[in-house]
């Protein structure tokens, strides 16, 4: 409490700052404590996996065999309160946040699939590369569970870094 009184003074906006590294948890840390979290094979499902479904907006995904790893990254993307697509397809999130050539630890990363003009492909975080052709990549529904896998870096589509969202305090 005695912290609390010494920093009373000081405005939202500047503890918030202040704080800010202690406070919120990154894209990687928040996908990292889901990290092993798998399918369940069979009639059963995982609840974990069907509730980042419906906590991130997808009421019609009742089961841990739909494709989640952009319903994953919406979810984890929500939790770090950052931008999101709120789609289910892999692409989608071509079109959010800031494109960047040299990514970073925690910026996400689109894969094509079957086909670079299929509409089917593969999201995640990026976390490193791995030799000359490898990416690291931390993401939902790689093997049917949250886990880091490699990827080719030949199916890249882009690489995003995510917006932090604007959070307004309402005057009580």
């Amino acid at each position: 409490m005695e912290i609390l009184n010494k920093i009373g003074w000081w405005s939202d906006a500047y503890i918030k700052q202040f704080f800010k590294k202690k406070m919120v948890k990154t894209l990687t840390e928040i996908a990292l404590q889901e990290y092993g979290t798998k399918e369940i094979a069979g009639s059963k499902h995982n609840m974990d996996i069907v509730n980042y479904a419906k906590e991130s907006g997808f009421e019609w995904v009742n089961d841990d065999e739909t494709p989640y790893c952009s319903i994953f990254l919406n979810w984890v993307a929500m939790n770090a309160n950052l931008q999101r697509s709120k789609k289910a397809d892999a692409r989608s999130w071509l079109s959010i946040g800031n494109e960047t050539k040299t990514p970073e630890i925690g910026d996400v990363v689109i894969f094509w699939r079957n086909s670079i003009e299929s509409w089917q492909g593969h999201v995640g975080i990026f976390i490193n590369f791995e030799g000359e052709t490898g990416i690291n990549v931390l993401g939902g529904n790689q093997s049917n569970e949250v886990n880091i896998s490699t990827y080719n870096k030949a199916k890249v589509l882009g690489y995003r870094k995510l917006k932090e969202l604007c959070t307004t305090r309402k005057n009580r």
